[in-house]
């Protein structure tokens, strides 16, 4: 198929690791599940859709503080992720995922979305986290985190 007859999204995330208290923990924002209420709550990773205007980084900065109340220093670009979608009645779709590893400097743990997708945030410990409902995309940052790590 020719990428002129798909749309694609574009959106990139942060992996905010904190390992200072002896259990690595993560930074996870809670979406509640769209503006329409469709789609499946759980934990994913901040960060979002790259507006038209702005870089990749300028994206991970913006929805982190959004999403999380936390100013954030971009690290390494971590890892990549696709997926397409064929939904009935809808142009086929392509998603374009990038994250990076980031870390807090400043600002305090909270929400700033006002009627958005995400609801709170919060530091899960990385080894609960799969007890715990999360996208994919949750997923996908702690294994390239981890081989990061190795």
């Amino acid at each position: 198929m020719h990428f002129s007859d798909y749309d694609t999204r574009l959106a990139a995330y942060a992996v905010i690791v904190d390992d200072s208290t002896g259990t690595d923990r993560i930074l996870l924002s809670w979406f509640n599940g769209g503006r329409n209420g469709r789609a499946r709550q759980c934990w994913s990773l901040p960060g979002g859709g790259v507006e038209y205007e702005e870089s990749i980084e300028q994206a991970i900065v913006r929805e982190a503080k959004e999403e999380t109340g936390y100013d954030v220093e971009l690290g390494l670009p971590l890892t990549t992720s696709t997926f397409t979608t064929r939904d009935p009645g809808r142009r086929p779709y392509k998603a374009v995922r990038i994250l990076y590893t980031a870390a807090v400097t400043g600002g305090t743990v909270g929400t700033l979305e006002v009627g958005g997708t995400t609801d709170r945030a919060d530091w899960l410990p990385i080894d609960k986290v799969v007890d715990e409902p999360h996208a994919d995309i949750v997923a996908i940052g702690i294994d390239a985190w981890q081989q990061l790590a190795r």
